[in-house]
């Protein structure tokens, strides 16, 4: 049966070739005549829909509407009607009509309306799944043959807007076959990166980076603009921007989205340090020793952003530039910042580094009430969105389109729902992140890592002579081999950044206007 539906209408008998042909194409048609029996109905059969005229005697279709929403507030209601006038259509909106159909009906109308109201899901599934069929040899075809960093970010943008698709989809089974696709696309990524990584580092033929991206994407729109509001929200992924992106597009007319790469390690102290620097961490730690806290030293290692940021406006030949900048750590300065916006009207440039997700992905680890709630990727985005449309940040940004600011929203590096153990031995001056090591006596499990040896070939700072990076690759990560077991269960599906893979280093970055 294709549905159990209850249609109501004064004059029922004149619809049987209609209720025949719904008949005949499997659904169950139950007829009443009057509202008042249909409201008696309801409570009592469980219905799929309900059919129900506008105007009729007694208890009008508007009336019959509101009283069936107290009743069952889901169940979906399509209005029929002759009166086309504006304020009764709004007014049947209002009470959250699933569709509404105007006289004279045509049989094929009611079905059409009945299978978006009861078959759309189904119908869109099933759709998704063929179309996904049609790309999946495609897709493994091109990763094969992907050889430029712009190859790369088409591929994983492609895979991550399947991602969304599948999100909506029942189907596990090809959740599952899209979720071996991508891993075998990081895996191929990861020898992408540890072929080309050096070559960027030493060439003007390279992707924007971190290092790169202010000057090249950020300053423009400053030098063209009096007013631009850069959001770095931490650990933004480009399938969590795509999920928030509607509740920032209601105040802009337009967005220009592009991807940029997150140096290595993939990690806040070393990619947003660059990224305000736009210098690699190694040429902060020489140029602006006062402003690099090394993986050894005492204090926080992200302290000195807006220092680094002034300097680096100041290179660019920015030094009038007025700009203010804002760290975010909490929901009392979240507000803070939104009440005593309007005060900071006149600056040029503002900056506010919003550490929302990053805490998010922490809170997983730590919380087990976050770690109920956040169970994959697909809750992870949810949230995400729930948060942002909730939030004080979101309402600022609304304000500064109110004032008239340009924003650009970005972020330092994504991160990764890591699955897989990788064994490593370090000694205990080893830095203890779990998607890289920087230590002088690392063991470790060579297929799984992309590894520097000579750490001032890529820029990186060194605690000592003898000391190397290792970064895991795909969704793996790091664990002492002892206490083994426990460390695992710890760590395991839980979010990281720091290694290779297209989560954490292929990077959104969008302007608002």
């Amino acid at each position: 049966m294709s549905g159990k539906i209850l249609w109501i209408d004064d004059e029922i008998e004149m619809l049987e070739s209609h209720i025949i042909f719904l008949r005949g194409r499997g659904y169950e048609v139950v007829e009443a005549t009057n509202a008042a029996d249909a409201l008696e109905l309801i409570p009592k059969e469980s219905f799929n829909a309900v059919l129900l005229d506008e105007n009729m005697p007694g208890i009008g279709g508007l009336e019959a509407l509101q009283k069936i929403k107290e009743i069952n507030p889901g169940l979906p209601v399509v209005m029929i009607t002759k009166n086309e006038e504006e304020a009764i259509m709004e007014e049947a909106i209002g009470e959250k009509i699933a569709d509404y159909i105007l006289k004279p009906v045509n049989p094929n109308q009611i079905l059409l309306s009945l299978k978006k109201i009861l078959k759309s899901e189904e119908i869109i599934e099933k759709k998704t799944v063929q179309s996904y069929q049609q790309e999946f040899r495609k897709i493994s075809m091109d990763l094969l043959y992907a050889q430029t960093y712009e190859d790369w970010i088409q591929l994983y943008l492609k895979l991550v807007l399947w991602d969304l698709r599948f999100d909506k989809l029942s189907d596990k089974e090809m959740g599952g076959i899209l979720q071996n696709q991508k891993e075998e696309a990081n895996s191929l990524f990861a020898k992408f990166i540890e072929n080309n990584y050096y070559d960027w580092l030493h060439s003007e033929q390279k992707p924007i980076m971190s290092h790169t991206v202010f000057k090249e994407v950020i300053r423009p729109v400053i030098a063209a603009n009096k007013k631009v509001l850069l959001l770095v929200i931490d650990n933004l992924r480009y399938d969590q921007w795509k999920i928030i992106e509607p509740l920032f597009k209601k105040s802009f007319r337009s967005a220009t989205e592009r991807s940029y790469f997150s140096i290595l390690p993939s990690a806040t102290q070393y990619a947003r340090n660059s990224f305000f620097a736009g210098l690699l961490p190694w040429e902060i730690e020489k140029k602006y020793p006062q402003y690099w806290v090394g993986e050894n030293d005492e204090g926080h290692k992200n302290q000195y952003e807006n220092e680094l940021m002034i300097a680096q406006l100041q290179r660019l030949g920015m030094k009038d530039v007025k700009s203010k900048y804002f760290k975010i750590l909490n929901a009392e300065f979240e507000k803070k910042v939104y009440d005593e916006f309007k005060s900071y009207s006149n600056t040029d440039f503002i900056t506010i580094v919003y550490n929302f997700i990053d805490i998010l992905s922490h809170a997983k680890t730590n919380n087990n009430i976050v770690n109920e709630l956040i169970r994959d990727d697909k809750t992870f985005r949810s949230l995400t969105y729930t948060w942002f449309e909730n939030s004080s940040i979101l309402k600022t940004i609304q304000l500064a389109a109110a004032e008239g600011y340009k924003v650009i929203i970005t972020t330092d590096h994504g991160t990764i729902y890591v699955k897989k153990p990788s064994k490593v031995v370090g000694d205990k001056e080893s830095s203890t992140n779990l998607r890289y090591k920087l230590g002088k006596n690392l063991q470790y499990e060579e297929k799984d890592v992309f590894v520097i040896n000579n750490p001032e070939d890529y820029f990186l700072p060194k605690v000592n002579v003898n000391s190397k990076y290792i970064f895991v690759k795909e969704n793996k990560f790091f664990a002492y081999p002892k206490n083994y077991n426990h460390y695992v269960n710890y760590y395991k599906d839980t979010y990281q950044h720091g290694g290779v893979s297209m989560e954490e280093m292929i990077i959104p970055i969008v302007t608002l206007e």
